[in-house]
């Protein structure tokens, strides 16, 4: 009887806990509003919008590793831009981080340097809020929605690796996984398969998917979705199983430059590259959401942004104690 009171008082603490840290999220998230800075440095958008088309104009890849670098910065410590310092333990040096992209870095870099240029604004806005327009901005000119972001983010202090492997989403996971992951920062089913349609424009290399192409001996069995037989031939000769490390392929071959809702129409085709892309389709609990959006881009742009938006606000910090603005992106003060 002992123990189960004190399984109990333990359970209560534990909830008390959570209910805090919810309530404390809940009430830094409140703190942010879209015209954060319109006192300090009303330009901020058209700086940062000036640097992600100078950007776009020398290479596209910046669109799709934007929109990455952002929800793995939200996903690991809360949207503080701590995947963007750099050090021998930083967060881009561990697991998925390993491949972001270099061009995403410098469009920060660059948009960075364009704010602080502005004597109004200098060392005023943070890297976090800069990340988040930037994001905004690159699926916007790459034919994606346009919305309001909300600012007032703080930098954090801190960006280690430690703990960058149990914060994303893997290349197997399924739907409960999936969910389960989402839901530990305040998104829905909805806002995950929204969110994964992000993945209409980009790349992933051939280790994120090989193991759906061949079947190698001794390795366990996977429970893989299924896929096209002329997708999975076509695949083979991209990643053949003597393919280089840096072979990519795109995530929507149809429109891979573009940022519509033709992702979840290859869900439909059995073409998406990865398990965790095409198990929303494959999972009768989350078709109906996959083929609604397939089928309604309108659709999709929607619940895109309502999710991008709640992303926005996972982990953030807007006190001095928590954050600070960076003069550098890739340091602490």
């Amino acid at each position: 009887m002992g123990q189960r009171r004190s399984g109990s008082r333990w359970q209560s603490v534990l909830l008390a806990a959570v209910a805090v840290l919810l309530a404390t999220a809940a009430c830094a998230a409140a703190q942010l509003s879209q015209n954060y800075y319109a006192s300090t440095c009303p330009n901020v958008e058209t700086l940062v919008r000036g640097a992600v088309t100078q950007k776009l104009k020398e290479t596209f890849n910046a669109a799709p590793g934007t929109l990455r670098l952002f929800f793995h910065d939200c996903f690991v410590r809360g949207c503080d831009a701590s995947v963007l310092i750099a050090g021998q333990d930083d967060e881009h040096s561990a697991g998925a981080d390993t491949t972001l992209s270099p061009d995403a870095l410098d469009l920060i870099t660059r948009a960075k340097a364009a704010v602080d240029a502005d004597a109004q604004c200098a060392n005023k806005v943070s890297c976090a809020d800069i990340l988040a327009l930037a994001a905004r901005d690159v699926v916007s000119q790459a034919g994606g929605p346009y919305y309001q972001v909300e600012l007032g983010r703080l930098d954090g202090k801190v960006g280690t690796r430690a703990v960058v492997k149990h914060s994303l989403p893997g290349a197997g996971f399924n739907l409960d996984q999936l969910n389960k992951l989402f839901a530990a920062n305040g998104l829905t089913q909805t806002d995950m398969i929204a969110l994964s349609g992000g993945h209409t424009i980009g790349v992933t290399h051939c280790d994120k998917f090989v193991r759906r192409l061949y079947q190698f001996k001794g390795a366990p069995p996977q429970n893989s979705p299924a896929m096209n037989l002329a997708f999975l031939r076509q695949m083979r000769q991209t990643c053949p199983l003597s393919y280089s490390p840096t072979t990519v392929a795109m995530l929507d071959a149809v429109t891979p430059n573009k940022f519509d809702n033709g992702y979840f129409q290859t869900l439909q085709q059995l073409k998406g590259l990865l398990a965790s892309d095409q198990v929303l389709f494959a999972d009768r609990r989350s078709r109906s959401t996959v083929n609604y959006f397939a089928a309604n881009q309108t659709a999709f742009f929607d619940a895109f942004v309502a999710a991008i938006t709640k992303l926005g606000r996972v982990g953030v910090k807007t006190t001095g104690s928590d954050g600070e603005i960076r003069r550098v992106c890739t340091k602490v003060n």
